[in-house]
């Protein structure tokens, strides 16, 4: 496994978020990426993802803890440029739009994806959990 380093940013995917506050069965291996959240960066489309899932699955409360986290973050937003560099993205590497888009915000502030999503898979600065 690689371990997260304090200097560079870190973008965790959805899948790693929900592990995580859900104490999911890899809620342990996600956690050393959130000990430290100073370069820890939170995409538009993660918060999105994330607070469906935590409304439809678990309960309002628990999705409005996770707002109140993540919006302490570095937020990053879907800019023309990550939205078409995504769209690009997304068709050569058959990575569906939420992925695509996650993977391009990493990309554009030079931050190491950390996920536990196959779909991302053989792609540089990223850690399969």
């Amino acid at each position: 496994m690689t371990t997260p380093i304090a200097s560079n940013p870190v973008v965790i995917d959805s899948s790693g978020w929900l592990e995580f506050i859900t104490l999911d069965t890899k809620a342990d291996l996600f956690a050393p990426y959130f000990a430290s959240t100073a370069e820890l960066l939170m995409p538009a489309i993660v918060l999105y993802e994330v607070r469906k899932v935590l409304l439809a699955r678990h309960s309002k409360t628990l999705a409005d803890e996770f707002v109140s986290q993540a919006l302490r973050l570095r937020f990053v937003g879907i800019d023309e440029s990550i939205a078409l560099n995504a769209a690009a993205f997304s068709l050569q590497s058959q990575l569906p739009m939420g992925d695509a888009l996650i993977y391009e915000c990493a990309q554009a502030h030079q931050a190491h994806l950390v996920t536990s999503d196959a779909h991302f898979a053989n792609l540089s600065n990223v850690t399969i959990l």
